[in-house]
């Protein structure tokens, strides 16, 4: 994942963010407030970059359904070309496309994903914005999921353990 840096005022809540954990790569200062987030997509070769794919091609490539790509099409995050019923999608649903998985990927929501969209202002559709403030509140609702799936995983070990050992059954 590559970010980039933006410059902004700094906050006190940032501050105090930069201090515990931060998502900027090390080589970026601690001032930096906002990284914008870039797909990992390749770029095709250049007569690819003019082709159109069809939903199943576009399907495939990402390897999700075509009811998914309607889902986030219904959402407003993608825009596909119509032609009457057919749906064409260009270089640019690509990389679109990219982020929004990566994001899904990374814990977000749908209506977050379209906010961080929407603060894209003017930039490339290969580009999504992050604040250090969400980026640790992402952080602290992994983590949360993350003790709650051991939890689980620890409660399912000591049944099973109880149903494997018969000194153990009931």
């Amino acid at each position: 994942m590559k970010a980039r840096e933006r410059s902004a005022p700094e906050t006190p809540s940032a501050r105090n963010a930069s201090k515990t954990m931060s998502c900027e790569p090390p080589t970026f200062g601690p001032d930096a407030d906002v990284v914008w987030i870039e797909s990992d997509t390749l770029l095709p070769a250049p007569a690819e970059m003019t082709r159109l794919l069809t939903i199943g091609e576009f399907a495939k490539k990402f390897s999700i359904t075509p009811r998914a790509l309607r889902f986030y099409e219904g959402k407003g995050l993608i825009a596909p070309i119509r032609d009457g019923a057919v749906r064409l999608y260009g270089q640019s649903d690509v990389e679109r496309l990219a982020l929004i998985l990566k994001a899904r990927k990374l814990g977000f929501t749908l209506g977050e994903i379209r906010q961080m969209i929407e603060a894209q202002n003017g930039r490339p559709a290969k580009s999504l914005n992050l604040s250090r403030d969400k980026c640790m509140q992402q952080i602290g609702m992994l983590e949360r999921q993350r003790q709650e799936i051991e939890d689980a995983l620890a409660e399912l070990r000591r049944i099973h353990a109880r149903l494997t050992n018969p000194a153990g059954r009931r």
